[in-house]
C-alpha cells in the first residue's frame, strides 16, 4: 500500500493520545498522579489534542473532505465508521473527567469513574482502528491475529511514555509509576512487533495468479500483456513496493528509535530520578513518536493487495523475495 502521511499520522498520534487517556484513568484510580488541580485537565486535553490532530490529518486523505461526516453513518457494518463514532464519543467522558478533576479533585468517585470510562473508550477506538486493517482479507500482512494486539500495545506503551514525560515536567509530579508501565508495555510491544514481522515474512500468499484465474491445474500462469499502458489508481494505491534492503534498514531504525533507546531512557529515569529524569522522559517521548511513525510507515509500505496479481505483481514478502533471489 502507498504510505500516505495523513493515515500514518492519524494512527500514530491518535494511538499516543488514547493511550495517554487510558493510563490517566488507571493512575487516577490508583492515586499515582500529581495532585495539582490542573494536571488531570491538562493531560486529558493533551490526549484529546493528539487524537484530534490525527483525525484532522486523516481528512486530507479524502477526495471530498466536506463529506467526512458521512463516515459515521455506517457504524453497523463498518469498523471505520465505528472508529469515528467512538473517537467523537470519547470526547464526552474525557472532557467531563477534566472538569471533574478541576472542580472536585482527583480522588472523588466521579473523577475516577469518568477517567476509567474515558480510557476504556480510547482503547476501544484504537481497537476499532486496528480492526479496519485486520478484517481486510485481500491484504495478507494485515489479515492476521497480530495487528490488533500490536496497535493496542503500542498505544499503551507510547501513552505511558508521554504520561511519564508530562508528570515529570509538572511541579511536584512523580513519573516513576508511568515510566515502569512504559518499560513493561514497551517490552511487550517490541516482542509483538517482532512476532508480527516474522509472521508477514514467512506467511503464505492469500492467492496466486494460478488460484485467481482458476488455471492452476493446467500449469504455471503468466501474464502475456499488461492490462494498462501506464500505472492506474489501483497500482498507485495498492501496488506500492519497498525493497528488501530498505525494509530491513527501516525495521532496525524503528526498533532503535521506538523501543531500544526510549526503554533505556525510561530505565535511567527510574533509577536516577531528579533532576535529570524529566529530560530523559521527554527525550523518550519524542523518540517514541518518531519511531512509531517509522513503524507505521512500514506497516503500510509492506502490505500487498491481491489485486496486484492481475497486473503481474505477485505477493512477494521480503523474506520470500530474498529466498527467490538466491535460487
Amino acid at each position: 500500500m502507498i504510505p500516505a502521511f495523513s493515515v500514518i499520522f492519524l494512527t500514530t498520534a491518535s494511538g499516543i493520545g488514547y493511550g495517554l487517556l487510558a493510563w490517566l484513568g488507571i493512575f487516577t484510580a490508583a492515586g499515582r498522579l500529581p495532585l495539582a488541580p490542573w494536571f488531570g485537565p491538562a493531560a486529558a486535553l493533551l490526549g484529546l489534542a493528539l487524537a484530534a490532530a490525527g483525525l484532522l490529518a486523516s481528512m486530507l486523505h479524502l477526495g471530498r473532505p466536506e463529506r467526512a461526516w458521512r463516515s459515521v453513518s455506517q457504524w453497523r457494518s463498518s469498523w471505520l465508521s465505528r472508529e469515528g463514532v467512538l473517537a467523537l464519543f470519547t470526547n464526552l467522558p474525557a472532557l467531563a473527567f477534566a472538569a471533574s478533576w478541576a472542580f472536585s479533585g482527583m480522588h472523588t468517585d466521579l473523577t475516577i469513574a469518568l477517567g476509567l470510562f474515558a480510557g476504556l473508550c480510547g482503547l476501544l477506538t484504537v481497537a476499532s482502528q486496528a480492526m479496519i486493517y485486520a478484517t481486510l482479507k485481500p491484504v495478507r500482512q494485515w489479515h492476521n491475529g497480530f495487528v490488533l494486539p500490536n496497535l493496542l500495545l503500542l498505544s499503551l506503551f507510547s501513552g505511558a511514555v508521554w504520561l511519564a514525560a508530562l508528570s515529570a515536567l509538572w511541579i511536584g509530579g512523580t513519573a516513576r509509576a508511568a515510566a515502569i508501565a512504559g518499560v513493561v508495555f514497551g517490552a511487550a510491544a517490541v516482542l509483538m512487533k517482532l512476532a508480527y514481522w516474522r509472521r508477514i515474512d514467512t506467511g503464505r500468499p492469500v492467492a496466486t495468479i494460478e488460484s485467481a484465474t482458476g488455471l492452476g491445474s493446467i500449469g504455471p500462469v503468466r501474464m502475456l500483456e499488461a492490462a494498462h499502458t501506464e500505472e492506474n489508481f489501483l497500482l498507485r494505491e495498492m501496488g506500492y513496493a519497498i525493497a528488501r534492503k530498505h525494509a530491513s534498514r527501516l525495521r532496525a531504525i524503528a526498533l532503535v528509535t521506538a523501543f531500544a533507546i526510549p526503554l533505556a531512557l525510561l530505565l535511567a529515569g527510574i533509577f536516577l530520578r531528579d533532576p535529570v529524569s524529566p529530560a530523559l522522559y521527554c527525550a523518550a517521548a519524542l523518540l517514541v513518536l518518531l519511531g512509531i511513525y517509522i513503524e507505521r510507515w512500514l506497516f503500510f509500505a509492506e502490505a500487498t493487495h491481491t489485486v496486484t496479481l492481475y497486473y503481474g505483481r505477485p505477493d512477494t514478502s521480503p523474506a520470500r523475495a530474498e529466498a527467490a533471489a538466491r535460487v
